[in-house]
Formats: structure tokens, sequence, C-alpha cells
């Protein structure tokens, strides 16, 4: 090949692809509350003036139909959705069809009414039920919603612009740790479609509490097969808008309706952890409270864990949406073991995830009330009504059946004013309205813990 052909076919080459149309791109913004935001941009261009432009746009609720870009304004939108038994009977009035009464028998007949029900046949007799089930012409039939749009333009277009809010998929955050020595931490969005259906979309999933006013919101129909899951193994960038935060998911996805599909949220992470034995107060938060009875009662001793997201790492720099937290642990045979489950909120970035995975086996706590006083006591200023004091004594026993000495925080919250006036272990006062007691149970052994708190109302 000359220079001369090479310099002619590459130029005729660049024609081509300029006078190309270029594709539709589409981008779904999905919220866990079931609504989707849904970006198209069409390679139509638009004059400046009156443009009437008539689009097949799947899942559209015409009522929210807007252009992002701000020199378009949406004059009017007509929705036509996709076509059932009924509407395409409706609008085969007048029109005479076949309708399969049997196979290899079909009878051909005229629409006079659909409501109440009037076929006139060839011969001019009329059945007031429908011969058979009708066929129609392919060219009647929608199978996607169809709208027709006018759009003002304040200038010429080389593109359109539409977005809209629609609904039928969902998504949720669920995380792993695997414990040992540090927490291995991973995390996915998972997409699930339940009645919607994408190709090659670039797709945004977004947390955060936002409002949700209009009640009569677009659904299209639930889909009925099951899914499988599929696993992108590329993290998602993030960003925050407004008060939300906005995951980009990598590449572009097809969505499927019924077909759950999982991202990586943030690459695998280790991350510090600790554990903490917790038995919870047996004071109101607020009000009175009186004597109890004199056998002890079993309290379950709770387990939370704490991980540790330092900035500067993966998973401490990252706001994690707020989602499901799954525990796992190695048995002596190195098989994974699931150990525990929680919720968490959603939770800014450098802010420790805090859960609690359940209670105890082999740490156990039992709680008596041992005393017992309520008296009335002057008013605060004249005029105003007696209080009255209540101050209680109580022995909590801590049993531990592990190898390892355990730190039980025995705790105590009320609401007003309150104070623990003499204990077996030093209280720590973590707040105005919560202490806590850090008692050390020893391998296989037992700890008692007795205090009294006084409080006034």
């Amino acid at each position: 090949m000359d220079k001369v052909t090479y310099v002619m076919r590459a130029a005729w080459l660049v024609a081509v692809l300029a006078a190309a149309p270029a594709a539709a791109q589409t981008s779904l913004s999905i919220y866990s509350d079931g609504r989707v935001v849904v970006r198209k941009t069409l390679p139509q261009p638009l004059q400046k003036g009156s443009n009437a432009l008539t689009l097949r746009l799947d899942n559209l609720d015409p009522a929210t139909l807007f252009s992002p870009d701000s020199s378009v304004t949406v004059v009017s939108v007509v929705t036509r959705l996709p076509s059932d038994r009924a509407a395409a009977l409706q609008r085969a009035v007048g029109q005479t069809l076949s309708f399969v009464r049997a196979k290899g028998d079909t009878v051909r007949a005229t629409v006079v009414s659909v409501n109440p029900s009037q076929y006139k046949l060839t011969d001019g007799r009329v059945l007031l039920s429908e011969p058979g089930e009708p066929l129609f012409p392919a060219e009647q039939i929608r199978g996607a919603t169809e709208a027709s749009i006018v759009l003002d333009a304040t200038r010429g277009r080389t593109r359109t612009d539409l977005a809209y809010v629609t609904s039928g998929a969902t998504w949720e955050a669920t995380y792993q740790a695997v414990l040992g020595k540090t927490a291995l931490v991973s995390g996915g969005a998972t997409i699930t479609p339940a009645a919607f259906h994408a190709e090659s979309v670039g797709v945004q999933v977004v947390a955060g509490s936002i409002n949700q006013a209009r009640s009569k919101q677009y659904a299209p129909p639930m889909a009925a097969r099951a899914g499988v899951m599929a696993q992108a193994d590329m993290a998602t960038a993030e960003e925050s808008v407004g008060e939300a935060h906005v995951y980009e998911l990598p590449g572009r996805l097809t969505l499927e309706a019924g077909v759950p599909l999982t991202v990586a949220l943030f690459p695998r992470a280790s991350a510090s952890y600790v554990v903490e034995y917790v038995v919870p107060g047996v004071l109101p938060w607020r009000g009175y409270f009186g004597p109890q009875p004199t056998d002890p009662t079993a309290i379950p001793v709770q387990v939370w864990y704490t991980f540790k997201r330092a900035r500067g790492s993966a998973f401490g720099d990252r706001p994690l949406p707020g989602g499901t937290v799954q525990l796992y642990q190695s048995d002596s045979s190195g098989r994974i073991q699931l150990i525990g489950e929680a919720t968490i909120g959603h939770t800014p970035a450098g802010k420790d995830v805090r859960v609690q995975s359940g209670d105890a086996f082999d740490v156990t706590a039992e709680r008596v009330q041992t005393d017992y006083n309520q008296e009335q006591i002057p008013p605060a200023k004249r005029g105003l009504p007696m209080r009255q004091r209540v101050t209680a004594s109580y022995r909590v026993t801590l049993s531990n059946a592990k190898p390892d000495t355990v730190t039980v925080d025995v705790r105590e919250t009320h609401f007003g004013t309150w104070q623990i006036t003499e204990s077996s272990v030093t209280p720590e006062k973590l707040s105005s309205t919560e202490s806590r007691f850090r008692v050390k149970v020893p391998a296989n052994g037992t700890a008692t813990l007795t205090y009294t708190v006084q409080v006034e109302s």
C-alpha cells in the first residue's frame, strides 16, 4: 500500500467514525428503598426552540421526567405503557383480528366492543364473548413504555439529556469480618433488580436518609424468577453529595430482573479490634423502681466487638453505608464458622464500628438485690413538692468457664440525679447518665461485684 492510498483510507475511516451516531448512554442511581434515578444521554440533536421526540423509556414515571441540561425544558410528556391484553383489545376496536380457538383452528372477527364484549363474525352474526385467543399485528404491540416528549431548547444541542425517578431495584450493604490476631474485613453492595432490566449501564448506589414524599410512584411488575449472584472484584469510588454518599460501581453493568449482583465496596482490609463483655444495668432509664425478688436472676452477658478504622487505610478512609456485619472465626480445623451478626447505621470515615455479636456462652452473670430503702426528703426549694430517695444495693456474681482471664463491664444507666454511694470495685463514670465497673474474672473462676445506688426523683 503506497503512502497516498494509506492516507486516503485513514481519512475515510475518520470520516466514517465521525459520521456514525453515538450510542445512547444510561446511568442509574439505586436507593435502598427501591427508588432508581435513571439518567439517559441520547445521540439526538436538538434545535433551538420546540423539539418533538418519541422515545422508548423503560419503567418511565412521567411525573418525574426532566432534563438535567439547564438550557432544555420539558414542555409535555404523553406516556403509553407496554401493551397488555386488555389495552391491545381496546386499541383494536373496529379492526378485524384472527382468534385461535384450538390448534389449527382460527376464526376472523371484528372487535365491536370490549366492555361489553361484542365480536362480529364474517357472516354478520355477533358473539357476546371472545371467539378465541386474539392474535395482534406486531406493529400494534408496545414492548416498552413509549413517551412522546416536547422539549424547548434555548439553543441548539448536539445531544439530549433526560432523567427521571422510577422504582424496581434495591440494594444492601453486607460486611464480613474474619477474626484472628487482627480482623480481615471485606464488604460489598448487593443490588437486587426485582423488576428492572438494563444493559451496559453505569451504576451508583446511594446511602443516606432521603425522604420519600410521593406515594403514587410508578412500580413495574415484580419479576417471578429466582436469581443467581455475580461478584465483581474491583472496589467502588465514593463521594459525598449533599447529605448522602454515592458509591460508583466499576465498569458498565447489566441488571437482570431477579438476578442479584454483588460488587466490592473497598479492597479487603486488615483492622485491629477489641472484644468486650457487657452486663447491662438493672436501673430503669427514668422514673421509679422498687424492691426485687430475693433470688438471684440470670443476666445475659453481651459480647461486643469494636473494629478500629484508622485514617490512611482503605477501611478507615471510606464512609460505610449502613448494613449487616457478619463475624467469622476459624475452628481448630481451620473451618470458618459464623459467630455473630449485627446491623450498623451509616458510619462516617474514621469512626470505629462497634457491634453486638450476641451473648456469651462461657461467661455468665447473676444479679440479686440485697437491700432496698425508700424515703421522702425535703424539696429542693420552698413551695416545691417533696422528693423521693431510693437506695438499693446489688450483688453481681460473674462466672468464667474460659481458660483465660476475662474482663466484664457491669454498667448502670439512669436519667436525672443519681450516684453510686459505695462499691467493691471503683466505678468509672462514662457520662452524666452512665457508669461502669470493670471486673476481672479469673480463668475457670468467679468474681463478685457489690454496689449501692442512690436515686432521687
